[in-house]
């Protein structure tokens, strides 16, 4: 476990019985880890460490990797999915965090708050109304109603601002939110503009100077999703034109690898630029959440072999089947593996109690559930099947 994991997720493993452990508060480089994972069976990281696929194939026992975090850009998924190494994460564990944040900004942006406080603390009194709004009556416009957006859509609401959403996909409306057929119409209409998005070929750049110019003069954006969906030159033109009043940004293009790195940006200097070090979801409470998340997922598939909210093995969600051996196949996806597994097993008179199968474009995930009389011969015949990747007996 490293990167300083939440104790809460330390507790689970060790309340469930786990107890050789290793935690560091730490990231490895490439090098240390590749010594250190060769006899690891699970890997709980953070954003800052690197799972490449050198890394993923020196890690000859490894079954699964938990990224106690949101993203998974840090794993080489395709070396991953075709090593049978199950990925979790905990994507909405800290949805509440990010949406207190992004509200508290709307407020921050319309009064202008950093910017006197700033003022503040260089001895300057800024005691003016001017340029200085409430958020009630004011129009949020929200890119990507998914779990933080529609979360931030029911807070704003609350605040008393009218909610505009647009989603690549039809998402139902929470509360009084609506849904605008484009994203233009959002541009046009909002008076703070917050994105929601993933990173995706589709989503890089989309705020760049002809969408920041289709904005209303004087509306504030909010980037608390991912580094690449802005062109922050172009922003910084729009502020530099007056054309945005004020900018909210936690994430960038180019972020420092460690708080020892000096961070740059276009955005430093400008008046009403609210740059905050990629902490929107990092609060005690998202911490514990992600940790609990995460360790009950990995604990889960060691114990059942259920890889519901895997992002490499396809998803499965299993009962407990009381007096049967359960097995695990992971294989390639080509045709007539699950074929020559039931044939294997038919020859040694193997009684199948359940059968469970899911795949995805690489591979295949087959559990089986059979008779406790079964020939210990089972295990070994499927190894031989061909196109396997991994093997597992759970109990």
């Amino acid at each position: 476990m490293l990167e300083g994991i939440h104790p809460a997720a330390l507790r689970l493993f060790r309340e469930s019985g786990y107890t050789d452990i290793t935690a560091t508060s730490a990231a490895m480089s490439e090098s240390e880890l590749r010594k250190k994972i060769s006899g690891a069976h699970l890997l709980g990281i953070r954003s800052k460490t690197q799972l490449t696929g050198e890394v993923l194939s020196a890690a000859e026992k490894l079954l699964a990797v938990g990224a106690f975090c949101i993203g998974t850009n840090q794993v080489d998924m395709n070396i991953a999915t075709e090593k049978g190494i199950a990925i979790f994460n905990a994507p909405f564990s800290n949805t509440r965090s990010v949406a207190e944040l992004v509200i508290a900004h709307c407020v921050n942006l319309l009064r202008r708050s950093f910017e006197k406080s700033n003022a503040a603390h260089s001895g300057k009194w800024q005691k003016d109304s001017s340029d200085s709004y409430e958020v009630r009556g004011k129009t949020l416009g929200i890119i990507g109603y998914g779990h933080i957006g529609s979360q931030v859509s029911v807070l704003a609401e609350n605040m008393g601002m009218n909610v505009i959403y647009y989603d690549v996909e039809p998402k139902l409306a929470l509360g009084n939110a609506t849904s605008v057929k484009s994203p233009d119409e959002l541009l046009k209409k909002s008076d703070i503009i917050t994105l929601h998005v993933p990173s995706l070929p589709s989503t890089k750049n989309m705020i760049h100077a002809k969408t920041l110019a289709k904005m209303k003069k004087g509306a504030c954006l909010i980037n608390y999703s991912r580094g690449d969906v802005v062109d922050v030159k172009a922003l910084k033109e729009a502020m530099l034109d007056n054309h945005i009043a004020g900018c909210a940004v936690d994430v960038f293009p180019h972020e420092p690898e460690s708080n020892n790195v000096p961070f740059i940006s276009p955005l430093q200097g400008l008046p009403n630029a609210i740059l905050t070090p990629h902490i929107g979801g990092s609060t005690v409470e998202a911490q514990e959440n992600i940790g609990v998340d995460v360790a009950g997922k990995l604990i889960n598939f060691l114990e059942t072999g259920s890889s519901t909210g895997s992002l490499s093995i396809p998803p499965l969600s299993l009962p407990v089947q009381q007096e049967a051996h359960r097995l695990l196949h992971i294989h390639k996806n080509v045709p007539g593996v699950l074929g020559e597994i039931n044939s294997a097993l038919s020859r040694l008179n193997v009684n199948i109690l359940g059968q469970y199968l899911k795949t995805n474009n690489q591979i295949g995930y087959v559990v089986l559930d059979v008779d406790k009389k079964t020939s210990a011969k089972a295990l070994d015949a499927m190894k031989r099947v061909k196109h396997t990747i991994r093997v597992r007996e759970l109990y």
